[in-house]
């Protein structure tokens, strides 16, 4: 099987690189784009053609809920979103980001964590989604 190539979305460059460092250490998987924002990210699609795309839901210029949108309604890919914004109490905003069109979510790792865990978690939810299949959602 050919590696599952996965865009990171994420306008914190301490997360970015917490994301990369984790999944450097899958074989399975590789980071074919980053951006630091929901346009940059729009922009990158076409190009890297990611199978399983990670963002964030608090961005400048195009937050994750306008991303997601927009994602599922040009190039429809599985999208797990990492945010602070999805623990386990924000239940509208874990809410509009699978109306949105989000398949999986995951709250983004706190200091303290153990980063083993959430590591394995995160690789876990990426293998999972890169075997789902996703409809194109147009915008309403």
């Amino acid at each position: 099987m050919s590696q599952i190539k996965v865009l990171l979305v994420e306008d914190s460059a301490v997360a970015m690189s917490i994301y990369e460092n984790m999944l450097a250490s899958s074989p399975h998987i590789e980071v074919v784009g980053k951006a630091a924002n929901g346009k940059e990210g729009m922009a990158l699609i076409p190009q890297v053609k990611p199978d399983v795309i990670c963002t964030d839901l608090q961005m400048p210029q195009m937050d994750g809920y306008e991303f997601i949108k927009q994602v599922m309604a040009a190039y429809p890919v599985p999208i797990l979103v990492l945010s602070n914004a999805v623990q386990k109490t924000d239940v509208d905003n874990i809410y509009a980001a699978m109306k949105a069109g989000a398949v999986d979510i995951m709250a983004k790792p706190a200091g303290n964590n153990d980063s083993e865990a959430v590591q394995k978690e995160l690789i876990t939810k990426i293998r999972v989604l890169a075997t789902k299949k996703v409809s194109a959602k147009p915008l309403s």
